[in-house]
């Protein structure tokens, strides 16, 4: 179920973050720029958020298997393989929320007039890559730790009906 809402949270964000640089590659009025903008901020902030979310979701869910394990005895693999299936969340996630910050401050460049609007399209375009790599990165942790907690449940329910 969390899984499910991580996901489309961060589909969310990306989705809107796209939507806004089209709004922001086909500006022809100053009202395209306000709604430009406007788009921008608001699946910036739901973009880094769903980020953080699922960064926390990942180090919560890997200190619960790991503590069911230690408890029961059980082989420590599984925590090493959801290890290392959420190590590269956290740096590609990183990523991809430092150019999302870095594509919505240098636009504050760009309304401002200090930078070209060439920087900033530049920024967004790489911001929008990184997002959709840290989406795929993100999806595959999610999915595996899904897998390893139904591996522990199942090892933790039969060596349940083994004691009793």
């Amino acid at each position: 179920m969390m899984t499910a809402a991580l996901i489309t949270v961060t589909l969310l964000g990306i989705g809107g973050l796209g939507y806004s640089a089209i709004i922001g590659f086909m500006v022809n009025a100053p009202n395209d720029i306000g709604q430009h903008a406007t788009f921008a901020i608001f699946f910036t902030l739901i973009t880094l958020l769903a980020h953080s979310m699922t960064m926390f979701y990942l180090i919560g869910k890997g200190k619960a298997i790991r503590e069911a394990i230690e408890d029961s005895g059980l082989s420590n693999d599984l925590y090493k393989t959801m290890a290392a299936a959420r190590a590269p969340v956290f740096g590609v996630g990183s990523l991809a929320m430092g150019l999302t910050m870095l594509a919505a401050i240098l636009g504050g460049g760009v309304d401002t007039d200090v930078l070209p609007v060439g920087v900033h399209s530049v920024a967004s375009i790489a911001m929008l890559g990184a997002n959709i790599f840290a989406l795929r990165v993100q999806v595959t942790a999610l999915m595996v730790a899904t897998e390893v907690v139904n591996k522990v449940n199942r090892q933790l329910m039969s060596s349940d009906d083994v004691a009793h």
